[in-house]
């Protein structure tokens, strides 16, 4: 695997999109024992690879850095290249990468009431964080149209967003609205119940932050709907 970059073609490297060229860079930076930023280029270039290959060697180096898995700054080291693989950057070498990439899936501008889920992702925690997302929209719904908590899953939603409810937006076709109603409906069916019922395991780290992503952008929907509550004096 030490070699694998430098058994990469020129038109290779310059294909892989970032974060997998990183991964390479990773494993390249442990298995030839890199310490220096400037000996990680400098011996690509002894070693003939071109300028402008050698840029994306150090764009997936400031990937690596942007992401906490290679930093600066290595103790007993006093030059200003000095680096050094992180414990997540062996962590990610040793169990893949795909929980890594998945936590860059949240790296974005999370509904305000979704924030301490990406806490509960990013220590590893992907069923809690999967059921804590669709229990906020849950808790949401419940609270705009002023019903109990006995009310619950599925007819929270068909109550909120069907026929009459305070969420149905009647300016909308009916196909529309009862397609935003099954869309409830069914996140709420599909990742919310199954959790509240039974232990569910998310393998795949990705799933998990989908789930989180597909209730953040129930949760901008609702926005939109909170504002309909309030325009008509609910």
């Amino acid at each position: 695997m030490s070699q694998l970059l430098y058994e990469l073609s020129e038109e290779e490297i310059l294909a892989l999109p970032i974060d997998r060229l990183a991964a390479i860079v990773l494993r390249h930076l442990v298995d030839t024992d890199q310490w220096s930023e400037h000996n990680f280029t400098n011996d690509g270039r002894n070693k003939g690879v071109k300028a402008h290959v050698l840029k994306c060697w150090s764009e997936a180096l400031n990937w690596l850095i942007s992401h906490n898995l290679v930093a600066r700054g290595t103790p007993g080291q006093t030059s200003a290249q000095a680096i050094f693989v992180t414990r997540l950057g062996h962590h990610a070498l040793e169990d893949g990468f795909e929980a890594i990439f998945a936590s860059a899936r949240l790296d974005v501008d999370l509904h305000q009431r979704l924030i301490s889920v990406r806490s509960q992702f990013l220590i590893g925690e992907y069923e809690l964080a999967a059921f804590a997302a669709m229990r906020e929209v849950e808790i949401r719904v419940r609270e705009l149209i002023g019903a109990n908590n006995s009310l619950l899953g599925v007819a929270l939603m068909r109550q909120a967003f069907g026929d009459g409810g305070k969420l149905s937006d009647s300016t909308l076709d009916g196909g529309e609205r009862n397609g935003i109603r099954e869309l409830f409906s069914g996140a709420i069916a599909t990742f919310k119940n199954p959790s509240s019922h039974r232990q569910v395991n998310y393998n795949d780290p990705t799933e998990a932050s989908e789930v989180v992503l597909f209730a953040d952008l129930l949760m901008r929907l609702m926005d939109r709907y909170a504002l309909q509550v309030t325009d008509n004096g609910a």
